[in-house]
């Protein structure tokens, strides 16, 4: 019953949609102490704004910035095809024919900065893609994750053995992947590297996918432009050489630099897993 409702607000302009989501956005930080408690945390303790000023108005955008993510979420899962590519203007894909044509699979890496699940839908319209999910809290959202995400050529797998097992089959036959290489990976799953000066816990999957496979490793995000006028699609090569977490968390800091008010600074980054061990830095 949801889904053909989700159509229809689907055919609203994207602006209209950015409106409410920035609304949202600021309801969300003022009622939930500890949503607000940790976007400012994360935000302030990045260093990417200096002044005070400079971090006020940071921390303004990303509130709003934040919201449209999740109202956004309705125009880019139950859209059309041609309304989702009419929303994303790229220069950069001759990266990934490039990749294509050497007969290499590609690892997508699609941080949580701007409109990440357009990003994903945006290389489904043109190649098969993978992309490692992990199942949400509320039950009643996966079925919608899956119908929002698994459209036309991309597959979900989910983030255990079974689902790396496939990223790492896709790969093998020449096809693309996706993964979110700022998402807290699970006990033994990962490593300990800098991440705007603190220590975070990151994946190892990048550089063991890319190590067995030879495959391009592709940083991806979709700018949100202003006034719902679409995105753009940045992708940036990142070199496999030495291609470690520490690595990985500087390259995403670079795309993040690019465009600070878009990233979710409200996520839990720095989390220590359960039956992890802590930093010892």
């Amino acid at each position: 019953m949801l889904v053909p409702v989700l159509r229809l607000l689907a055919r609203m302009p994207l602006g209209w949609l950015h409106g409410v989501g920035a609304a949202l956005g600021w309801v969300v930080y003022g009622a939930s102490p500890t949503y607000r408690a940790r976007l400012k945390e994360n935000l302030f303790a990045s260093g990417v704004c200096t002044s005070k000023n400079a971090r006020r108005s940071l921390l303004r955008q990303a509130i709003a910035e934040a919201g449209k993510g999740v109202a956004e979420l309705i125009a880019i899962w139950f859209g059309t095809e041609e309304k989702v590519s009419d929303l994303v203007v790229c220069n950069d894909w001759t990266l990934a024919e490039e990749a294509q044509r050497g007969g290499r699979g590609i690892i997508f890496l699609t941080p949580h900065l701007g409109c990440f699940e357009i990003s994903s839908l945006y290389g489904a319209q043109r190649l098969a893609l993978t992309v490692l999910y992990r199942p949400p809290k509320l039950r009643w959202l996966q079925p919608l994750m899956i119908a929002g995400r698994q459209r036309w050529r991309a597959r979900l797998a989910p983030a255990s053995f079974v689902g790396v097992r496939a990223l790492y089959r896709a790969l093998q036959r020449g096809e693309a992947v996706g993964l979110l290489p700022d998402q807290a990976p699970g006990a033994g799953e990962g490593a300990w590297a800098d991440f705007f000066g603190r220590p975070a816990y990151t994946m190892t999957l990048v550089h063991r996918l890319q190590g067995a496979t030879d495959a391009a490793v592709i940083m991806a995000f979709a700018e949100r432009l202003p006034r719902g006028r679409g995105y753009l699609l940045h992708l940036e090569s990142v070199p496999a050489e030495n291609l470690d977490e520490t690595a990985l968390n500087a390259a995403v800091e670079r795309s993040v630099r690019r465009c600070p008010a878009q990233y979710l600074w409200s996520y839990n980054r720095y989390k220590i897993p359960a039956g992890a061990e802590p930093p010892d830095f």
